[in-house]
């Protein structure tokens, strides 16, 4: 076996997560470097380059908080950064911060097997080379392993096939072309609209209607934009306090019921002109109690039946199988003004599925829908997908795959017991995807990267977490998403999208404030729960 480099620590994946753990590792003068599948920076902005892609959260808000200059430097444009703009901020991190050098793109990582005498991994590159590193840590994002449905007959289309979570650097013309998409999540509901607009016919497939709420995007004004650079140090604060970890989205005080109905719709009303999610913080009640909930779901709803023109296609977009919030809430601009148009068809698969795809099209419920290309708005093998997607070996030649047959456990979603010098960022059972992402990886990268400095200067060879501690945090996890609504629906948090997937509620949904308290305690009393040997 030949060793053809040997590392302090290798990085799976350069986007956010991947670029800062890097900077923080190089800065100590570790031996590190990132190993990257695609061929630049960027992570979800690098792959997900669909029409109308682009963050869910302010681009104030989400962004790097870790640098003063270079939060001053970057100016952004947009309310929401685009996904070119977004790709173009983690091309300036890259280059501001020196790190392409240590960069290895167009590589994906296959293997990775630790080695008990070294204590030390072997990891294994598609071409079949090897690498060694004292600790791996997997930055591959929770939204990063596109799901394409198992539909049968779908090599036989003859048309175009893309994926809006591995879509083609070039934009594709849809003009004069019929279009079919299936899917209409949060990618779906960005794309249609965008898509409409050249297509000269768009066919939707959707299984389940989702909620979605007004994005309201516009081009960021600058005078408030230098106004939130001034303040930044108190917008972060408020961020790191709040349950989500957006700074204007403090934590409500009263219930949806503290108020008449006429005054609970007239806040809601505000939060729709709004737009965003400010919608989710009107009350303290809606994502725990049902009747709650119901008076924001229905609000949202009779805002569908009043937007499209088509009775019948309004009550199609409406839905009723999930409380609001509690699968990832989408943000749109004009999804549902774009079923008011000629062009744009909506076809309800959710009761007779599709047959099969066919060399023109597909057929469901005896129909045959013909088009000329196809585009999959199917989402993600989501917090596991990715890691799973490397054969991960500890010493006792087990598998963390098998490990995870019945669902991720983690300690923190930073380790897993038994699989030591291994970390993973916003793992399965931390808040990452229930958090304003780039400050739950900020926090998790800092958190390891203090973890490996404590277990260098104290000359210990190695760190696990601890099984105990590790089944006492699923458990808390667990109990915290089962006092919610969260399990009610029929979402990626729990796994529901992929065919086989055992169920369980993946992320954290206690808040980041909570969840880096839990973390603080945790450093304070010498890192609890982990050991050190």
């Amino acid at each position: 076996m030949k060793i053809y480099k040997s590392l302090d620590t290798l990085i799976v994946g350069a986007g956010f997560a991947g670029m800062y753990s890097l900077h923080k590792q190089l800065s100590e003068g570790f031996k590190a470097e990132i190993f990257e599948q695609g061929d630049d920076v960027g992570g979800t902005w690098y792959w997900n380059r669909y029409p109308g892609a682009r963050c869910d959260i302010e681009s104030m808000d989400y962004s790097f908080s870790f640098s003063e200059e270079l939060q001053q430097e970057w100016n952004w444009k947009e309310k929401y950064g685009t996904q070119p703009e977004l790709f173009s901020y983690a091309k300036h991190v890259c280059e501001k911060f020196n790190l392409r050098k240590n960069i290895n793109f167009n590589t994906k990582i296959t293997k990775a097997k630790f080695i008990k005498n070294t204590q030390s991994w072997l990891v294994t590159c598609d071409d079949n080379s090897i690498v060694k590193c004292r600790y791996l840590i997997l930055a591959t994002g929770n939204l990063s392993t596109p799901n394409i449905p198992k539909i049968n007959g779908v090599d036989t289309f003859k048309g175009n096939i893309f994926h809006t979570g591995a879509w083609p650097k070039e934009m594709p013309d849809f003009k004069n072309r019929t279009v079919g998409i299936i899917g209409t999540g949060s990618s779906g509901v960005q794309s249609i609209p965008i898509i409409a607009e050249t297509a000269k016919e768009l066919l939707v497939f959707q299984r389940t209607p989702n909620f979605s709420l007004p994005a309201r995007h516009s081009k960021l004004p600058i005078d408030k934009r230098e106004n939130y650079k001034k303040n930044y140090l108190k917008y972060r604060q408020l961020a790191k306090n709040s349950s989500f970890g957006i700074a204007k989205y403090q934590p409500p005080t009263q219930s949806a019921f503290d108020v008449s109905e006429n005054e609970r719709n007239s806040i809601y009303q505000k939060a729709w002109e709004e737009g965003g999610q400010a919608m989710l913080f009107s009350f303290t009640d809606l994502l725990t109690d049902k009747k709650a909930n119901d008076t924001a779901a229905e609000f949202v709803r009779n805002k569908i039946r009043e937007i499209v023109n088509d009775k019948s296609i309004a009550e199609k977009l409406c839905p009723f199988d999930h409380p609001i919030g509690t699968k990832r809430l989408c943000l749109d601009s004009n999804y549902f003004q774009t079923y008011n148009k000629n062009n744009v068809s909506l076809i309800d698969i959710s009761k007779k599925p599709i047959d099969e795809i066919n060399k023109h099209g597909l057929v469901t419920n005896g129909t045959e829908y013909t088009f000329d290309d196809l585009v999959f708005a199917t989402g993600f093998d989501a917090m596991t997908g990715a890691v799973n997607a490397i054969n991960i070996i500890n010493e006792d030649e087990v598998s963390l795959k098998s490990k995870w047959a019945e669902g991720p456990k983690t300690y923190l979603g930073i380790m897993v017991s038994e699989f030591p010098n291994f970390f993973m960022i916003t793992g399965p059972q931390s808040p990452g995807v229930k958090s304003q992402m780039i400050l739950s990886i900020e926090q998790h990268v800092d958190f390891i990267h203090n973890l490996i400095m404590h277990k260098k200067d104290n000359n210990y060879s190695a760190v696990n977490a601890k099984s105990k501690n590790q089944d006492e945090w699923v458990k808390h996890n667990n109990d915290v998403a089962h006092s919610t609504l969260y399990p009610l629906a029929h979402s990626w948090y729990n796994g529901d999208n992929i065919v086989g997937k055992k169920r369980n509620f993946m992320p954290y949904v206690g808040g980041v404030a909570n969840y880096k308290n839990i973390c603080d305690e945790i450093i304070e009393s010498d890192y609890k729960g982990f050991e050190f040997s």
